[in-house]
């Protein structure tokens, strides 16, 4: 089975990129953020007919998280998350694919910081923190995928320098992300890419997609009972080059699952 996780960045201005990459790389399951697009405007019967099913969580200009799976229907398990009941951006959503649960997740920016929005990104990741807590022991194969906007230490990112002020590498966003994993979640490209993990950002500006002048964002992780079923994982980086293309790539893992 095949999990990826894409920031798409608007999936109706974006659509055309999308289905080509879902054509050439055909994931099992895709879980995409940032559709900036309420439910009704979701380019529905063009991903179907793509041959993916969908289930998602829109929202109009922002935000909007979404799980496809190739060839089937995924089981939609919940959206948003418990605790945060109060809030109306469109972040979390929940499905079953083939046995395996997947939770999507478009996890606040965080920006500028201090203030409101940091406040925001830090309440937000605590209780997706107690949630995962509980995935984690649910005995069922769990991934949590998407773009998390951390970048968890200074071997994933080109150059930490210029970024130290932003909140994707503030000490707090980085303990949160560290707490998460202290619960036994596996970082699959991490894992996979012991040595050097590949980047799955990369801003428009001062030609950072040629220099290679990225960050690491965008995560795949496993809990106990999906891990061990890890073969491979990577990032589609071409993706980002392409004309129209997001400013995120795709990232992916493999896993030998029985029966799936």
């Amino acid at each position: 089975m095949k999990i990826a996780t894409f920031n798409v960045n608007g999936i109706n201005s974006r659509l055309a990129r999308l289905l080509e990459w879902l054509d050439e790389s055909k994931p099992d399951v895709a879980c995409l953020q940032e559709l900036k697009s309420p439910d009704a405007a979701l380019p529905v019967d063009a991903i179907r007919g793509a041959g993916y099913g969908i289930v998602a969580h829109g929202q109009r200009a922002w935000n909007g998280v979404a799980i496809l799976a190739r060839g089937r229907e995924p089981i939609d398990t919940g959206r948003g998350l418990p605790g945060m009941e109060a809030d109306t951006q469109s972040r979390y959503i929940e499905a079953v694919v083939g046995g395996v649960l997947v939770g999507c997740l478009y996890l606040p920016n965080g920006n500028p910081q201090p203030g409101p929005k940091f406040d925001y990104k830090l309440q937000w990741f605590e209780a997706f923190n107690r949630h995962a807590k509980k995935l984690f022991s649910s005995g069922m194969p769990v991934v949590l995928a998407g773009d998390y906007n951390v970048v968890p230490t200074d071997a994933d990112i080109y150059n930490p320098a210029s970024w130290r002020d932003d909140a994707l590498l503030q000490p707090e966003s980085r303990a949160a992300f560290a707490q998460l994993q202290k619960q036994g979640w596996t970082d699959a490209i991490r894992a996979t890419h012991p040595d050097r993990v590949p980047f799955t950002f990369w801003t428009y500006w001062r030609n950072r997609y040629p220099r290679d002048a990225g960050l690491r964002i965008d995560h795949l992780l496993l809990n106990a009972e999906l891990a061990p079923m890890l073969r491979s994982a990577g990032v589609d980086r071409d993706v980002r080059g392409r004309t129209g293309a997001s400013d995120h790539a795709p990232a992916w893992i493999e896993l030998d699952i029985p029966g799936a």
